[in-house]
């Protein structure tokens, strides 16, 4: 089997398993937002995509974190396949892990905190893997690749204690250094963006999680429990130097009642790449869009 082929059965098996996993879970699917007039500020990709259209700008979607809160006040378990448009520094095109088009498997719990999602997120994670290791198998032995199997739950390490003990690279660091998937835990305020949620009982610390994959796979997954309150917001997106005009719709939906809310998204592309071994994600897709890169189709 070619390494393609191989790469769309796994995909196709991942996105099936997703799919009825979360289903047995209560959840139901949305359909995509593409086009957005407010999208993910994401602070480390600073270019923005965007269009002119009706008389004004739309942003390429870079996640659909607003609108995951703002549907979960409609049904409390929702996930999507959401294609995200994020304009990656042409460097990132060495690391292996970074496209400018991917797709995220994004969901949000309403009323859920950061363990429950974690929990969820966990078992999901081995769901995929059992689901894909049956259906898969063979095909990826051929390669060389044998689908791993881990226990739940995941050990989980503090942001200040990975970075005190294993220095300024430490993601990148304890990826590589895991023999399991880890969960890296507490994130200061100031290292994400300003709907993730601050601990009321640890000031200046987030109620976030990112999970890593062994082997020095890197993120795996990213997510936390959400800022829901009107003031609240405001005060974060003035504490991280935006405007709050550029958010208003998102403030109209928190002045109208956002509802407590944790979620996280799940990069399809890594998690192929991870599952089958491969060096780049780009590897994952018969039309890869690699930052800085030209594309044939």
């Amino acid at each position: 089997m070619k390494r393609e082929a191989l790469a769309l059965e796994v995909t196709s098996v991942v996105l099936g398993a997703s799919r009825d996993f979360l289903a047995k879970e209560g959840f139901i699917e949305l359909l995509p937002v593409i086009l957005a007039p407010v999208t993910d500020p994401l602070r480390t990709t600073p270019e923005w995509a965007t269009i002119f259209a009706y008389g004004r700008p739309w942003y390429l979607t870079r996640s659909m974190i607003f609108h995951k809160q703002a549907a979960v006040r409609v049904y409390p378990k929702i996930f999507c396949f959401s294609p995200n448009v994020r304009l990656e520094p042409p460097e990132r095109a060495q690391t292996g892990r970074h496209l400018f088009e991917f797709v995220q498997l994004d969901l949000e719990v309403r009323g859920a905190t950061r363990e429950e999602v974690m929990e969820l997120g966990e078992r999901l994670f081995l769901y995929i893997l059992a689901e894909v290791r049956k259906e898969c198998g063979k095909a990826l032995e051929a390669w060389g690749r044998e689908v791993p199997e881990y226990s739940r739950p995941f050990l989980r390490i503090p942001w200040h204690k990975a970075r005190q003990e294993l220095g300024e690279d430490f993601e990148a660091e304890l990826s590589r250094q895991s023999k399991t998937p880890i969960w890296l835990v507490d994130f200061p305020i100031d290292q994400r963006e300003f709907y993730d949620r601050e601990d009321p009982e640890q000031p200046g610390i987030l109620r976030d999680m990112d999970l890593l994959y062994p082997e020095g796979f890197g993120e795996a997954l990213s997510g936390g429990e959400r800022e829901y309150q009107l003031e609240r917001i405001k005060a974060r997106i003035l504490r991280q130097g935006l405007s709050l005009d550029s958010y208003r719709p998102l403030l109209a939906l928190a002045e109208d009642g956002l509802s407590p809310s944790a979620g996280f998204g799940i990069g399809i592309e890594r998690l192929v790449g991870f599952i089958c071994g491969f060096p780049h994600v780009a590897q994952v897709r018969l039309f890869p869009r690699v930052p800085g890169e030209e594309a044939l189709l």
